[in-house]
């Protein structure tokens, strides 16, 4: 039986060394972020790579009785057309998801959530928003209303709040039925109930639902007693 040389066991012993600071070394190296697995200055990533270049188009249409042409991305929504290009604040963006009504503008006549329509799909329509109902020296009839019976508390929901007024009466004069019209030939056709149907899609986040009833139903030539049916 061979004997154990002991000069040999250092040499052992620091080669198994070696070999656990090597690997190690690598593991920590493979960890660490834009080391192994770092690319070139300049290479794309393949998440770079796939995004698709913007597509421009021309969009022309008239809004409060001006017409514009702009050229803008295809995926910009009428709002953004609106605030962002065309620099008309009124019209606010609220949840940008179509669901509190801020947004509302009449187009060719119907009301709408411009934050779900984009612009393209409005080429040569005609665009009324807030700024186009009235002026301060000569307000729109809903305005001066809702100015009376101060319809209003911080003021975000307003130009959604009266536009979506304006619409709502004319769709009543033209008798047009909501979910909860139950005789077409009642008149008035604009109840405290009917009202509450037609307009529950412009939220007011401070609660003034009572004012704005008051509001509309002024103009409207019908009393709702505080928004009570």
């Amino acid at each position: 039986m061979a004997e154990h040389d002991p000069d040999e066991a250092p040499d052992i012993d620091i080669a198994r060394r070696d070999l656990l600071i090597a690997g190690a070394l690598s593991a920590t190296a493979a960890a660490l972020p834009g080391s192994a697995g770092a690319q070139t200055p300049g290479a794309s990533t393949p998440q770079a790579a796939s995004t698709p270049a913007p597509v421009i188009a021309r969009v022309a249409l008239r809004v409060n009785g001006q017409r514009y042409e702009k050229e803008v991305d295809t995926r910009t929504t009428l709002l953004d057309l609106l605030r962002e290009h065309l620099h008309l604040t009124g019209t606010k963006k609220g949840c940008d998801q179509g669901q509190c009504g801020a947004c509302t503008v009449i187009a060719d006549g119907r009301r709408i959530n411009s934050c779900l329509s984009l612009a393209l799909m409005h080429e040569g329509a005609e665009i009324t928003t807030i700024e186009g109902l009235g002026t301060p020296e000569r307000l729109h009839p809903l305005q001066a209303a809702f100015v009376k019976h101060d319809g209003y508390q911080c003021g975000y929901c307003t130009p959604g709040q009266i536009c979506s007024a304006v619409a709502m009466l004319d769709e009543v004069r033209r008798g047009i039925p909501s979910h909860v019209t139950a005789d077409l030939n009642a008149r008035p056709l604009l109840s405290p109930m009917e009202m509450r149907e037609r307009m529950s899609g412009n939220i007011c986040r401070c609660g003034a639902y009572s004012n704005i009833m008051d509001a509309i139903g002024e103009v409207a030539g019908v009393s709702v007693a505080g928004g009570k049916a």
